[in-house]
Parts: structure tokens; sequence; C-alpha cells
């Protein structure tokens, strides 16, 4: 019998076959795209733009801009809550390799960037409807369960013994705070924001032990959140961070055009508005509109499938977690 809360990890490649497992949510960003009649040009041109931009910031020595390219795995996380062998499907991320076509050389990219989990469905699109929150009300104890299967997972003998880094999630700015230029400019990030208070996601993400910085990258429109457990600036080398920026910052253009895809640049004060108008649509086909009907379905499924199921034991589970400390991590490697 298996392990109680045990994680199990699967890998699929993300290219231009992908298609979406069926326990995959059909609202995460490289699934939406594997859709309809339009997937594989979808596909093809999301790549393609990964790899241009990764070439645009990893410039040295690159003269043609196409030394490099990034093959990217999705990695799937499934708990077994009972032991049962009866898994549920809680979180996915993606992976990056980078090639060096010069030198056939391969090596790591980041682990995090995208970041998709039912549970937060669950929470943004059932919890804070159903109590009638407004923009960044949230109650107390928002995020404590999700926050704790996530440091769960990730220090978990399955995740340690694929990854020796802890994941860096890139996600756009939300449009419900102002972003501040700073004097800071790190060679790869870029030059740092700072916004004038956390936002209800922000908030979130620090609940799975979570900090957050802002950057804008070289020749980028807007800054990025980064989400990490570790110090950014030296934890991760060149090549991770420039392929976290190269994968989010595509997928951002494609979902976030009137931020990340605008014909202007954020200036010293920046507010992000999804009404802005000056931006160009790339040629990946994206329905933004079913993407927000599908994240309230998949919340209301993992209510009915995950939070009502395991109440009681999720709930006695959570009393007695204790996650574990960098210490205990850095002992256990």
């Amino acid at each position: 019998m298996s392990q109680k809360f045990a994680c199990s990890l699967k890998r699929i490649r993300f290219d231009e076959n992908y298609l979406p497992a069926d326990s995959t949510r059909l609202t995460t960003n490289f699934a939406n795209l594997a859709r309809g009649e339009h997937r594989e040009e979808n596909l093809r041109r999301t790549l393609a733009m990964i790899n241009n931009r990764f070439n645009t910031l990893a410039s040295c020595d690159n003269p043609n801009a196409d030394r490099y390219s990034l093959e990217i795995d999705i990695i799937s996380a499934e708990l077994d809550v009972e032991g049962n062998g009866q898994t549920f499907p809680f979180i996915e991320m993606l992976k990056s390799t980078i090639t060096d076509h010069k030198t056939n050389e391969r090596f790591e990219g980041m682990i995090g960037n995208s970041f998709s989990s039912y549970v937060r469905d669950y929470d943004f699109s059932v919890v804070l409807p159903n109590l009638g929150c407004k923009t960044n009300e949230k109650p107390e104890d928002f995020g404590d369960l999700h926050g704790k299967l996530y440091q769960h997972l990730v220090t978990s003998d399955a995740f340690t013994a694929e990854f020796k880094k802890q994941p860096v999630i890139c996600l756009s700015v939300s449009t419900s705070k102002t972003y501040y230029r700073t004097a800071n400019v790190h060679p790869v990030l870029g030059v740092e924001y700072k916004n004038d208070e956390y936002s209800r996601t922000d908030d979130y993400f620090a609940k799975m032990g979570l900090s957050v910085r802002y950057f804008k990258p070289e020749n980028a429109t807007a800054p990025l959140a980064f989400y990490s457990a570790n110090n950014l600036l030296t934890d991760y080398t060149d090549f991770e961070l420039i392929s976290a920026i190269s994968t989010m910052e595509s997928f951002q253009k494609i979902y976030r055009p009137e931020i990340y895809n605008t014909n202007s640049v954020a200036g010293l004060v920046y507010q992000p508005s999804l009404n802005y108008q000056d931006f160009s649509l790339t040629r990946v086909v994206y329905d933004r509109v079913e993407r927000g009907q599908l994240a309230v379905k998949q919340g209301k499924w993992t209510e009915e499938n995950f939070i009502q199921p395991y109440k009681n034991i999720l709930n006695e589970w959570a009393a007695h977690f204790v996650a574990k400390t960098a210490q205990q991590e850095n002992a256990a490697a």
C-alpha cells in the first residue's frame, strides 16, 4: 500500500505534438494552446518565440541569434491522500533544458516557470466568490492548505530526487497594483520594480513559502513577477534565469498582450491594465473568455473531487504540517 500524502511525478514533452493529459487543467497556458484546429501552429509559433527570446538574451558569442534552443517538459505532480493508490492531479510546472548547438552541450534550465494548480482554481474561483470578496479582499486563512500542500511537494523525496533547486514561478504583474522603477539593474533580469503593496496573489504565494521580486528584462515592455523560496539573484545560473524569462514572457505576450506586447514601455511609475489599447497581437490563437469560464468549472470540480471528499483528512494533516527548514533540506541532500 502507498504512503499517505505520497507525491509522484510525471513528465510530458511540450512540443508541437503535445496533447494535454486528461488530468491537466485546461486553463493552463500550455494546455490552452494545444487545442482546436490551430494547435500545431500555436505550439510551433510559441516554441519559436521562446527560442528567439532566449537567443536575444544569451547574445554572447551568438552572432546569428540561433545558437541555443530549449526543450520544455511539463512536470505533473500527483498526490495520494489516503495511501490507497488513488491520486489527485495536484500541481504542474515547466522544466527546461538548454541545448548549445555550437558545442552540443546541454544545460539545466529553470524548474517552475508556469504554475498550474486545481486547488488554486478552487481558492480563487469558488472560495472568494462564495464569500463575496472584492478585489484584494480575502479571508485570513486564504491559501493556507494550498501553501502547505505546495511545500510538502517541493520538499518530498519524489521532487528532490529529480530537481536539485527549488522552483522559480514567473507570473504577470497585478493589474490592481502600481509598480515603481528602482535604480537596481540585474545583468540578466533587468530593471527592478517595487510595488506599493503586495497583491492578493503575492500573499497567496507567500503562504507557499515564496517571496516576490519584479524585474523588467532588456527589451521587455513590462516587469514580470518572480516568486522564489531561494535567493533569486545568487542561487540560479544566468541560463536558468534566461530560460524562465524567455518561456514566461512568450506566454505572457500571448495571454496578456495589453501588458507584455505593447508598443510602449513601462515607465518610472507603472500601472498595468488589460484595457490598454496600444498593443500588438501575436499569431497564436487564444480564447481568454473561455479560460475564465473553465477556471470556475475546474474549481468546482476540485471542490467535489478533492476538497469535500478528503475534508477531514486534509484538515487534520494541515493542522500538524510543519514545513521543512532550509537546514533540514540541506542535511537531507
